[in-house]
């Protein structure tokens, strides 16, 4: 694959603090959604010709993205969407893969590996099973950056830079929400036992909410599971006022959930989708968390590209560039509705 610079080592940190600093991005218009060549899932429905205007004058270079994403959740297609948009624009290759099982998301890294790909975005959700790996791109001279997951070990793995937000600190942001709401009793509900994403969420969430927290664990592959775990909680546990949930599909089942146990609790949750933007309008949703995926896609590749051509490191190496917290809800939701019908928030 063609390289256009040489790669050369990040700083040394002189510091191991993680900082909520503020997200310097220099983000083009979200018409900039166009697609670009991909393998490892669906192409994206936007043309190329869309993202055209301005697109980068620079060789082409090759971008391996690589997710721990489930199948079928919405919210990687917005991050996917971000990727996409920043590929256009930069003259880049973009070669997408996933898989939530992280041996086999390891074993899509080397597959970028021996492509011998200009840059490597990857997510940390199981850090330590992802650790050799990327080791072994540094080692073949591959720049990596991380985004959405890796927080805590984006710097311990070497890694360039960091795009996404600081889970624990919006955990407690919710948290410390729910207690001007009057809530008593919540239960945080969290579809992948060991995603430290997941995890750090509901920590956060227990340490700021003065009422009671409990944890309910889900199979987040099978819908119809989640669905039925939830109404039995609620069902068993009449004092629950508030079930949390991790990703916008899991909010929206669990609003049936509700239904099915007659219970009056509400539901708020982390991340967006079309229909949950819907349902927050209607009042079903009170509110959400957004962590704007589609920016962690767009600066991932973005900053590649910054690196391999000007040398640029987002964050000076130093940082991480958060892309949240930020709460949407009836006040704001108008705001963010018409670009999340477009699949971009």
């Amino acid at each position: 694959m063609n390289s256009t610079s040489a790669h050369h080592p990040r700083p040394h940190p002189r510091s191991r603090r993680v900082l909520p600093v503020v997200a310097v991005a220099a983000v083009t218009a979200l018409t900039l959604a166009g697609c670009s060549s991909g393998s490892g899932g669906k192409k994206s429905a936007d043309s190329a010709a869309d993202a055209s205007v301005g697109k980068a004058s620079t060789p082409r270079m090759t971008i391996a993205m690589v997710t721990h994403a489930p199948s079928g959740d919405t919210f990687w297609d917005t991050i996917r969407k971000g990727a996409e948009a920043a590929a256009a624009k930069d003259n880049v290759k973009l070669v997408y893969s996933n898989d939530e099982n992280a041996g086999d998301q390891a074993n899509l890294v080397q597959n970028a590996i021996d492509q011998k790909v200009d840059g490597i975005a990857v997510t940390l959700a199981k850090p330590d099973a992802m650790k050799a790996v990327v080791a072994k791109a540094e080692q073949a001279g591959i720049p990596v950056v991380g985004f959405n997951a890796g927080l805590s070990d984006w710097q311990k793995q070497g890694l360039l830079s960091f795009f996404g937000q600081d889970e624990s600190v919006s955990g407690q942001a919710l948290g410390t929400k729910l207690n001007s709401t009057g809530v008593k009793h919540a239960v945080c509900v969290i579809q992948a036992q060991g995603d430290v994403n997941l995890e750090e969420r509901c920590a956060g969430v227990k340490k700021t909410f003065s009422g009671k927290t409990d944890i309910l664990y889900v199979n987040g592959t099978d819908m119809p599971s989640v669905k039925s775990t939830i109404t039995a909680k609620l069902t068993q546990d009449k004092t629950i006022d508030e079930i949390v949930t991790l990703g916008a599909p899991f909010a929206l089942t669990a609003v049936q959930s509700l239904s099915d146990a007659g219970s009056k609790a509400k539901v708020a949750t982390f991340d967006l989708n079309a229909n949950l933007i819907s349902a927050i309008e209607k009042g079903s949703i009170q509110f959400a968390v957004d962590q704007q995926p589609y920016l962690q896609g767009y600066l991932a590749v973005d900053s590649l590209w910054l690196y391999k051509t000007n040398g640029n490191y987002s964050g000076g190496g130093e940082e991480p560039v958060l892309t949240g917290p930020a709460f949407v809800d009836k006040v704001n939701v108008d705001a963010v509705a018409k670009f999340a019908a477009k699949g971009t928030r």
